[in-house]
């Protein structure tokens, strides 16, 4: 048994799929930094808005894994995109890919949930993932925009 100040040596299915859901928001926060420097202008209100819901989305997943006594893992001083970004398109293909790895994170958090509010939580953040994925996939003119399944390869 560990006491409430502890940290525990080995996590759960459940909390390490929280870990895991946020380190993959913490490295979209870090892509839509990129995607804003590399997007038309135009879009600065949507990236605006996607990048504050991966914020709040890392701020309450740091919460909860603060009140299950599991440390939260710090940012990472950078990371590498899966492929150049230099221009308007390339930008939104990130941010495609970024949703779609988020939603694939949370999509873990569901299968490996032990308790009602937590697989509540990841069923929002990965309808929100997808949701936003659906519209970068309609800019590029995607169709459909949507996946069947998202959060699975």
């Amino acid at each position: 048994m560990t006491s409430p100040n502890t940290t525990p040596t080995t996590l759960g299915p459940e909390q390490q799929a929280l870990v895991d859901a946020l380190k993959a928001e913490h490295a979209a926060i870090f892509a839509y930094g990129i995607v804003a420097a590399y997007s038309n202008p135009t879009r600065a209100g949507q990236i605006a808005a996607d990048t504050a819901a991966h914020r709040a989305r890392r701020d309450a997943t740091v919460d909860a894994l603060a009140a299950a006594a599991v440390p939260a893992p710090p940012t990472e001083p950078g990371y590498v995109v899966p492929f150049p970004v230099t221009d308007p398109t390339a930008a939104i293909q990130l941010a495609v890919e970024v949703e779609e790895d988020t939603a694939t994170a949370w999509l873990s958090v569901i299968e490996r949930a032990q308790s009602e509010a937590t697989r509540a939580t990841a069923v929002d953040a990965l309808t929100e993932s997808a949701v936003r994925a659906a519209n970068w996939r309609d800019v590029l003119g995607v169709a459909p925009a949507t996946v069947a399944f998202p959060g699975r390869p």
